[in-house]
């Protein structure tokens, strides 16, 4: 796959990825002109072998019947190879399309994620490249269809030239009216694709949550949404539809009544002698390219505004106004110690009004679009001022109330979330000035609830660290408590557990996230309460090998059980966004009345 180079992200479009095979593409459209020349040569030929047998030009008229055979097995064969060179590099194309995407897909900020459905990615990842790989083969066939309607009309214009210019002024009456049926379908294009993404996003959501829909009996509610959604987006689609189906009708309407402008005319002109009735037959038998030259300038022009609509939706993707990315810097970071500073850190979080989510603004030209600018809605503050420090290789804990920020100071540590104020420091530096591998290389974060992927148990964990061996990978289980269940699986590791780990349950999902930090053994590992769906038999194993990575790496835990920190070095007592006290376990035990009244609530539960 041939990458594509994003210096210029805002003025990336398809001629950056079609221009890497162009040689293909060439050799694609020289070999569909082939075709093509021998299907108007045919039909000329044709129509001359038609006048030699009303002239009893027996001879000459199986000559051009000859001639019309042999092109008619070159067109077959040029066929061939074109749809052989199209399957080729299409694919090429489409894929490049993909991969590039979904490389910029990785690069976008966690908080782009939150703001945006899961549609809005899939359909400009997945569906619009496939959409506009077939839109430009059907631009080749649509142009070639023109170039031979329109050198058939010029035949028959050279065999009566009034007939020729009736024919124009009639392709010209239904040109400037496509103009407008296009200019409508263009915007009506963008609102019915935004809706399409709501659908897709509820969809996928519903499928992955199926049994906690059964279990909470949320079938009715979900059903109102999913009526909503598709009402919206069949009522957009309806109007479209029907204003196409008004401007087609019309265009037929003209074309029909041209058509039989060219029999009365034909018919005249026969009658005073300008044209022989052979010459007639010939101009009727061809009365076909009126119509194909007109559908086809129609066509071309909505194939053109479907490629525009899926280029700009899926371009906006590097346009970091509407999906903004991660950044790093060039700083980059060897033989990590692990020490974690935040020094007067303040972190809000921010509610926009996206302007390009509005449906309204989907009407404008893409000019006064990208002039749109983000409005402030709300403004939460987490943080405020908030200093501390992690010493290296030491295992520490956050704790405190749902909403006191544990889980964001997590984020803010491993740069999901960007900081508003202040600095998050590693080994000393700023991480916004780390580049991306010294960061993400050397810290390991375990949500609680960790994405599984639909993967064998094995290829899950390779993910951490593709060299693994299988004594490492093996160790990994064991300390993750995670081989009595994989001994009792038929294919052991090899086992396949479904997309989002849908086999596995939430306890068994935690562990093999846990197995894969264990794995990956980075000199900083993040726990976000990921015992949280572990039974105690389990949780008391995970504790126990967190224990012994003591000293080794630098480990930060957010505690949903007072009792699973115990052993930790430090803990972090956390209230209204700021640290209250700082303390062992038994220092905060015996002097922070919250703390043990947390401790006693926990042991009362």
């Amino acid at each position: 796959m041939k990458k594509i180079k994003n210096e210029n992200k805002n003025k990336i479009n398809i001629w950056h990825y079609l221009k890497n095979y162009k040689f293909g593409i060439i050799m694609y459209l020289f070999v569909y002109i082939v075709a093509s020349a021998c299907n108007i040569f045919m039909t000329i030929i044709l129509a001359e072998a038609i006048e030699q047998i009303t002239l009893s030009e027996f001879y000459h008229a199986i000559i051009s019947l000859s001639i019309g055979a042999g092109l008619y097995l070159l067109r077959r064969i040029a066929w061939y190879i074109s749809g052989r060179l199209y399957n080729k590099y299409a694919n090429r194309i489409m894929s490049d399309l993909n991969i590039n995407l979904a490389s910029q897909a990785f690069k976008l900020s966690s908080k782009t994620y939150a703001d945006h459905d899961t549609g809005t990615f899939v359909q400009r990842i997945v569906n619009d490249p496939e959409r506009i790989v077939s839109q430009l083969s059907n631009i080749v066939d649509l142009v070639s269809e023109i170039i031979s309607s329109l050198i058939m009309v010029i035949y028959i214009a050279t065999l009566n030239l009034y007939i020729g210019l009736a024919i124009m002024a009639i392709v010209i009456v239904c040109t400037i009216l496509e103009f407008y049926r296009n200019k409508f379908l263009n915007k009506s294009y963008k609102l019915i694709r935004k809706k399409s993404d709501k659908i897709q996003s509820l969809t996928t959501e519903i499928v992955r949550s199926e049994q906690d829909i059964k279990a909470l009996g949320l079938e009715p509610a979900l059903t109102k949404f999913s009526k909503e959604y598709y009402s919206d987006y069949t009522t957009a689609n309806a109007r479209t539809e029907n204003t196409n189906m008004n401007y087609y009708t019309l265009r037929n309407i003209i074309i029909e009544i041209g058509g039989a402008l060219l029999l009365i005319l034909g018919v005249y002109f026969i009658d005073i002698g300008l044209i022989t009735l052979a010459t007639f037959m010939i101009i009727y038998s061809n009365n076909s390219s009126l119509r194909g030259l007109v559908w086809c300038f129609g066509d071309i022009a909505s194939t053109i505004t479907n490629i525009r609509v899926c280029c700009d939706r899926m371009f906006s993707i590097f346009n970091d106004e509407i999906f903004e990315c991660e950044k790093f810097g060039n700083v980059k970071l060897e033989n990590v110690k692990g020490e974690i500073e935040f020094r007067n850190v303040g972190y809000s979080y921010v509610e926009y009004d996206n302007p390009y989510n509005d449906e309204n603004n989907l009407k404008l030209k893409k000019k006064d679009r990208l002039k749109l600018k983000k409005k402030v809605l709300s403004v939460n503050k987490i943080f405020d001022n908030l200093s501390f420090k992690i010493q290296p290789n030491t295992t520490v804990a956050f704790v405190g109330k749902s909403g006191s920020g544990k889980s964001t100071i997590l984020n803010l540590m491993s740069k999901m979330y960007v900081v508003s104020d202040g600095e998050v420091l590693i080994d000393g530096i700023n991480i916004n000035d780390l580049d991306k591998e010294s960061l993400r290389s050397n810290i390991s974060l375990v949500n609680q609830f960790p994405y599984i992927f639909d993967m064998t148990i094995k290829e899950n964990l390779l993910l951490a660290k593709n060299d693994a061996t299988d004594e490492e990978i093996y160790q990994a289980i064991e300390k993750a408590s995670l081989k009595e269940f994989i001994d009792s699986l038929p294919k052991k590791i090899d086992t396949k557990v479904g997309e989002s780990g849908i086999k596995l349950s939430g306890g068994q999902k935690q562990r093999l996230a846990i197995a894969r930090a264990f794995l990956r053994n980075s000199p900083i590992i993040i726990f976000d309460e990921s015992t949280s769906s572990l039974d105690n038999f389990a949780q008391e194993d995970i504790k126990h090998s967190i224990d012994q990575m003591k000293g080794k790496s630098t480990i930060v835990i957010v505690a949903h059980r007072l009792s699973t920190i115990r052993n930790v070095d430090r803990i972090f007592f956390l209230d209204g966004g700021k640290i209250e006290d700082i303390g062992t376990f038994d220092e905060l035990f015996e002097n922070n009345v919250k703390f043990k009244n947390m401790f006693y609530a926990e042991n009362l539960d």
